[in-house]
């Protein structure tokens, strides 16, 4: 029996988009982001405003825009860097990430952050 107060399955992606508002190209970028967690349910799609998020960014120093930040379902780091502001391209990330393409992310820094980032993602 389903009842409405079951909680969402736990995502089997999480994707973070490392922004500013200032910055016009996160602007026109959003939306395409916005769509694309709408067409797939089985990832978290996350929004951050670097300069509101400071705090939680630590030392990562953010200077090229749209930063994305892919973790797994085990909170793994996947990917972590600048790309195109192209709906294709976070689409072909998110499949191969999905998909088991992309090797665990050998960086501490970005491996650091992601706990206060998931913490966001949750609310």
């Amino acid at each position: 029996m389903s009842t409405d107060s079951a909680s969402p399955p736990s995502p089997q992606l999480w994707v973070f988009c490392l922004c500013a508002e200032w910055c016009g190209t996160c602007r026109e970028y959003q939306p395409l982001f916005e769509q694309l967690a709408k067409d797939m349910p089985q990832a978290r799609f996350v929004w951050v405003d670097v300069e509101a998020q400071d705090a939680l960014l630590q030392d990562l120093d953010i200077e090229n825009f749209p930063t994305l930040l892919l973790a797994d379902a085990q909170h793994q780091a996947r990917f972590a860097g600048t790309v195109l502001p192209h709906l294709d391209t976070l689409q072909r990330m998110c499949k191969a990430a999905l998909a088991g393409d992309l090797p665990p992310l050998q960086d501490a820094e970005w491996q650091s952050v992601l706990p206060g980032l998931l913490a966001l993602g949750q609310h």
